[in-house]
């Protein structure tokens, strides 16, 4: 099945009441795994690239190839987008959809609104033209992704969302309400009556960053609200390096990335199909 943009599979997953998780790929054990998952669950799924872990791996069009290739070797058959996370410029926007993504994230968050909205209204026009769809965010997710650094958190403003949505055409928003990139420091503390009057101004699927972590009520209570993607990374790269350790730890002589790679493989795969379960999305392809 070819790659698809994220648009359809969120406004399904938001009128069904259920959430389609976004995984990223940090290497081509992780897109294994992540593609194994989906097409076991029978679940849609996004493929969250950052611009550091494109690097990592060589390039956004290595990246689709990858993807690509193991799409058809798997017969993997359930809807796939591959998503450009946090693009920090309209370039890096330009370059991922050029590439073959079928979905960016451009995040002009830290910019003054105004300058929010053009350069978000820009990666829109070239984005829709091309059958991409379009993620942007307001406010802040604290915590670090990649290079991605936020100091603290900032709750997204309602009528900045409202005029967002209105004036740039994209399809889905991640507003900031409480959550961070990387593991909590305590409990979560979703801003769940913001995220229902941003829900209702803007009529979009909204967004969760940050999904490592938040306790499975407070996940179902996102859902209800509208949130129709959420994104996981952190989860899947701790089960991963335990896997690695576990192995190392008892065969220390061990030197085939197959006999180590392989377990963490299988990890990531039982922790994505775990997410897909309580996100809703296993059985919606």
């Amino acid at each position: 099945m070819p790659l698809v943009s994220m648009k359809e599979m969120l406004i399904t997953a938001k009128e069904q009441g259920y959430a389609v998780g976004q995984f990223n790929l940090n290497n081509l054990e992780f897109t294994q795994a992540i593609l194994q998952a989906a097409k076991e669950e029978n679940s849609p799924v996004i493929l969250g690239v950052s611009e550091g872990a494109a690097r990592y791996m060589g390039g956004f069009k290595t990246v689709v190839a990858m993807v690509e290739a193991l799409i058809e070797d798997y017969d993997v058959q359930v809807p796939v987008a591959i998503h450009l996370d946090h693009g920090s410029s309209f370039e890096s926007c330009a370059k991922a959809i050029h590439a073959g993504f079928t979905s960016v994230m451009i995040d002009a968050s830290h910019h003054p609104f105004e300058e929010n909205i053009a350069i978000t209204s820009k990666v829109v026009e070239l984005a829709h033209f091309h059958g991409v769809s379009v993620e942007a965010e307001l406010g802040t997710v604290g915590g670090q992704e990649d290079d991605v650094i936020a100091e603290g958190v900032i709750y997204a403003d309602a009528n900045e969302c409202e005029e967002l949505v209105n004036r740039t055409g994209i399809d889905c928003l991640a507003p900031a309400l409480g959550s961070v990139h990387g593991p909590y420091k305590g409990e979560p503390n979703l801003g769940f009556a913001e995220m229902k009057e941003i829900g209702d101004r803007t009529s979009l699927p909204l967004v969760l960053h940050g999904g490592t972590g938040i306790p499975t009520k407070d996940i179902q209570k996102s859902v209800s609200l509208g949130t129709a993607k959420i994104n996981v990374n952190t989860e899947n790269q701790i089960a991963s390096a335990k896997a690695v350790r576990e192995v190392l730890a008892a065969q220390p002589e061990q030197y085939d990335p197959r006999k180590y790679l392989g377990p963490a493989r299988e990890a990531i795969k039982e922790t994505v199909q775990g997410k897909m379960r309580e996100f809703g999305s296993s059985n919606k392809a």
